[in-house]
């Protein structure tokens, strides 16, 4: 059986947008939000909710039990310094928290993700079951000979 770690990354994340974006319903500050400080304007993905809550899943399942900050840290960047002169250097900008914890708060609605008192949060049975799945249905469609060892 395959799990999360047989695949390339992008085309599980890709595949579990698919099933996600059945589940989970985008607000509507959803598409007028900056991802990040860093960031002048909102993203212009068409799923990018979906995109955004498959790669939280498959952040906390491996990393897990793992907060919001150490999730903010991951998804920010680098915020330029002065636009005028550029004499200041750049610094380091976190991602946006409101958007991460409310796509971690859906994903607990669908029972996917859990809360652990004190840890963070930490993916369940049913999310890891359907991470594993998706992997075997990605190892599947997949044309690559280097993968075959794992099939």
């Amino acid at each position: 059986m395959a799990t999360m770690y047989d695949v390339p990354a992008d085309d599980l994340i890709e595949a579990l947008a698919d099933d996600l974006a059945d589940r989970l319903e985008e607000p509507d500050w959803g598409k007028f939000a900056k991802t990040g400080a860093d960031r002048e304007l909102p993203p212009e993905q068409e799923d990018f909710w979906a995109t955004r809550a498959a790669s939280l899943l498959r952040k906390v399942a491996d990393r897990g039990p793992v907060g919001v900050e150490r999730l903010s840290t991951e998804y920010g960047g680098s915020n330029g310094g002065s636009n005028r002169y550029r004499v200041a250097p750049a610094h380091r900008a976190d991602g946006s928290k409101n958007l991460i914890r409310t796509i971690l708060q859906q994903l607990e609605d669908e029972g996917l993700v859990e809360t652990a008192e004190g840890e963070g949060r930490r993916v369940t049975a049913e999310g890891q079951s359907l991470l594993d799945d998706t992997a075997g249905n990605v190892l599947e469609e997949l044309d690559r000979p280097e993968l075959e060892r794992y099939a």
